[in-house]
């Protein structure tokens, strides 16, 4: 079984920065895709940003001001935010998807991360 756990999130004013760490343990033996989602209260999760191999890929609503980063040497992802605005409060997830030690695929998320700017 993987596990998955974020940090980092808070409270921050309009403008500011947080960066969110995740890191996944368990019996890895790859990672594939590894991403961050978000879910407002009363709408639908939504991407926020996937990092895949050497690709990344963000929601329209923050590129150019969000960046994903992830180590592969320890099983963890990163997303630093910047330029926050309150349209972005929000539970952050992580998802993260792979193979076991025994090659079986899994696909994990973590309990989530509070994320709140005030204006």
């Amino acid at each position: 079984q993987v596990q998955v756990v974020e940090s980092g999130g808070g409270l921050v004013q309009a403008g500011g920065s947080l960066r969110l760490s995740c890191a996944a343990s368990g019996r890895i033996a790859s990672m594939n895709a590894m991403g961050w989602y978000r879910q407002a209260p009363g709408k639908q999760r939504e991407s926020v940003a996937v990092i895949a191999g050497g690709s990344t890929d963000y929601a329209d609503s923050v590129k150019a001001r969000f960046t994903i980063a992830r180590d592969n040497a320890k099983n963890s992802v990163y997303l630093q935010m910047e330029s926050l605005k309150p349209e972005d409060t929000a539970v952050y997830y992580c998802n993260v998807q792979g193979r076991t030690a025994w090659g079986m695929r899994f696909d994990s998320w973590g309990q989530g991360t509070q994320v709140t700017v005030s204006s």
